[in-house]
């Protein structure tokens, strides 16, 4: 009798580490639920795709403000971005954006920004708040001139992280954007802010 419970019992003790090892393989175990911000290390990378409205908040000539000839003062905004993670919260990557703003003859003024970008972002489970800044050059168009200088950007995002593969929430950026000539006194600084709905693409 003591002979069968000790073969019964060494049966069981084999057996277990198997039943363990099922249960970690049950493909109903959801591992997003155990969602940590250990998910971002070096090597990750996001796609940002956004779209929405942007508004011209003043240009300067010299230090002076200059009578705005937008209205209604709001135009479009999308823009791509690239990030590549260093850290959980440390990143750089690059950018381009279009803007257009319509203006009170109905012609249309057109900026392209393009350039590098670099962020920290700060975690709070599934909430992801990423605050970045952008320098590079920009494309501008307005009826028959154009114009090719500089940019510099800041901004911020609130996201929500839906999926290990996506998070979608809003942007909001303000723009430097100067038109510098050989005559200082027609040079133009314009300062924008746009508002945006963003999608990120985790891989």
């Amino acid at each position: 009798m003591k002979h069968k419970a000790g073969v019964i019992f060494l049966i069981i003790l084999i057996s277990l580490p198997i039943q363990l090892s099922a249960q970690d393989s049950n493909p109903d175990v959801d591992d997003w639920e155990d969602f940590r911000t250990e998910l971002y290390v070096r090597g990750d990378q996001t796609i940002i795709i956004s779209a929405g409205t942007v508004f011209p908040l003043i240009f300067l000539n010299n230090g002076k403000k200059l009578e705005m000839n937008f209205t209604p003062p709001v135009g479009g905004s999308g823009s791509f971005a690239y990030n590549y993670y260093l850290t959980s919260n440390l990143f750089f990557g690059g950018e381009i954006a279009i803007q257009f703003m319509p203006s009170i003859r109905n012609d249309t003024l057109f900026i392209v920004p393009l350039g590098a970008r670099i962020g920290y972002q700060f975690l709070f489970g599934k909430i992801e708040i990423p605050i970045s800044a952008g320098f590079g050059m920009s494309w501008q168009r307005f009826l028959n001139a154009g114009y090719y200088g500089i940019y510099a950007r800041g901004g911020l995002g609130v996201y929500f992280r839906a999926t290990t593969g996506w998070s979608f929430g809003l942007t909001t950026n303000w723009y430097w954007i100067p038109q510098w000539t050989n005559d200082s006194e027609r040079n133009v600084d314009g300062h924008m802010l746009d508002l945006l709905l963003s999608a990120r693409y985790h891989f």
